[in-house]
């Protein structure tokens, strides 16, 4: 579907002004493979940033070609084979769109894009990068993305479908949509392509965002990163325990997409599942949600020998650094689960793929206060309101927990997102006086 750098061939003119430009020197090692676009352009050998006049939020144009791109990877079948990719075709369809638009009211009037914005995917969930992508192009900007190097069929799905949108009516929007691969260790492609932009979007690990960082920003471009997170559940074990089965088993589905779906890889993957409640009604509830979750997870989720023997190691190495940290018994290593007996700061250093939650009851959510910092990210729930959850997180002044959402819906994306407003972030008002 790509074409490598060195024989890259333009697709025509695009109608879309262009300026400057930032040069790229290419090996001949044939490592960056462009995926869509046509921003990026070979000269002499050497690969240049053609940026594109900034739009508006929201631009007619932009919100027409991913209310197509949409109906395009629903109508295909192999696309819809991909829950992820289903999943972020609903995210742009016309409907979904419009809504987001009217949560402004009509507020994006004086803001246009900031230019060039360059995107670090991160390498362990697919289709983040279109998500990312697709931010930044509501919010007026040229995008050029650099996807995970991992050949994910979802990302070669995704921008089969746009390559072939901006080949024909889209033509104009091509030089907007720009998605690369290329290996994490070219870090001389990040620098230039850093060289080259306005914004860069940075998703990954803290060791991600300090190797991309190390790459020098134009003196008016600044990064957004999405660096390490933590997230938990909240559950109530009364609303446990009050389920139908089949309540029971949507809860379990929920949470197995939230967890096991991405190999507990996401950031808004619940690690730690804080249970309020008490005594008798407390012990039921584990046994059934833990008894549901193992029912749904076991039928669909194979553990590798690697992940098993890393999930054997990090209960040990809890049980050890965790004071009066107990290892709960399970049939098999599909859920390992360690009790602790209190919340301790560092808790979140205790964590490992696969299926792996520490667990802790109380009769309220005030030991969650004091050991929730910056790098937690998502509250997920049972049994909660939301309100009444994010109410917590004001009230007790919480420095992390950006998002809340019910289970099996924190990987839904949004234009607000670890407490960035994307739109707003990724534009600039024009004042007058």
């Amino acid at each position: 579907m790509g074409v490598r750098a060195n024989i890259l061939r333009s697709r025509g003119a695009s109608s879309a002004p262009r300026c400057g430009g930032a040069a790229i020197p290419m090996s001949k090692s044939q490592t960056l493979e462009i995926l869509c676009g046509t921003g990026l352009h070979e000269r002499a050998g050497e690969i240049r940033v053609m940026p594109a006049v900034p739009l508006m939020p929201f631009d007619e144009r932009v919100c027409a070609f991913l209310a197509e791109l949409s109906g395009k990877l629903l109508a295909d079948r192999v696309a819809r084979a991909y829950p992820d990719v289903a999943t972020f075709a609903f995210f742009c369809r016309r409907a979904s769109v419009e809504q987001m638009k009217g949560e402004y009211g009509g507020a994006l009037w004086d803001r246009m894009g900031r230019g060039t914005a360059f995107h670090i995917a991160p390498s362990n969930v697919p289709i983040n990068f279109a998500y990312s992508l697709v931010s930044a192009l509501l919010a007026g900007n040229q995008n050029v993305v650099k996807a995970s190097s991992r050949d994910f069929a979802q990302t070669r799905i995704v921008c089969r479908a746009m390559a072939a949108l901006l080949s024909g009516a889209y033509e104009a929007l091509s030089p907007y949509v720009n998605v690369v691969v290329y290996p994490r260790e070219r870090q001389d492609i990040t620098e230039m392509l850093s060289a080259a932009c306005d914004i860069r979007v940075i998703w990954g690990g803290d060791e991600t965002v300090r190797r991309v960082r190390a790459a020098e920003l134009p003196p008016q471009s600044f990064d957004v990163t999405f660096a390490d997170r933590y997230s938990l559940l909240c559950t109530r074990a009364e609303a446990i325990n009050a389920m139908e089965e089949k309540q029971l088993a949507q809860a379990a589905l929920g949470f197995y997409n939230d967890t096991y779906l991405t190999d507990q890889n996401a950031c808004t993957s619940p690690r730690l599942v804080y249970w309020v409640g008490g005594g008798e009604a407390l012990r039921q509830a584990k046994e059934r949600f833990w008894g549901a979750v193992h029912a749904y997870a076991s039928a669909r989720y194979e553990i590798e020998p690697v992940v098993a023997v890393d999930k054997l190691t990090a209960a040990f190495r809890a049980a050890i650094g965790l004071p009066g940290a107990r290892v709960e018994p399970m049939p098999d290593n599909l859920i390992v689960r360690v009790s602790v007996p209190a919340l301790h700061d560092g808790l979140d250093e205790y964590r490992c793929a696969g299926g792996f939650f520490l667990e802790y009851g109380d009769e309220t959510l005030d030991a969650l206060a004091p050991v929730v910092k910056r790098k937690y990210q998502t509250l997920s729930y049972i049994g909660f309101e939301p309100d009444e959850l994010r109410s917590f997180v004001r009230i007790n002044g919480l420095r992390g927990i950006d998002h809340v959402a019910p289970v099996g819906h924190t990987m839904d994306f949004a234009l607000t997102w670890d407490g960035y407003d994307l739109i707003r972030t990724l534009s600039r008002r024009i004042s007058a006086f």
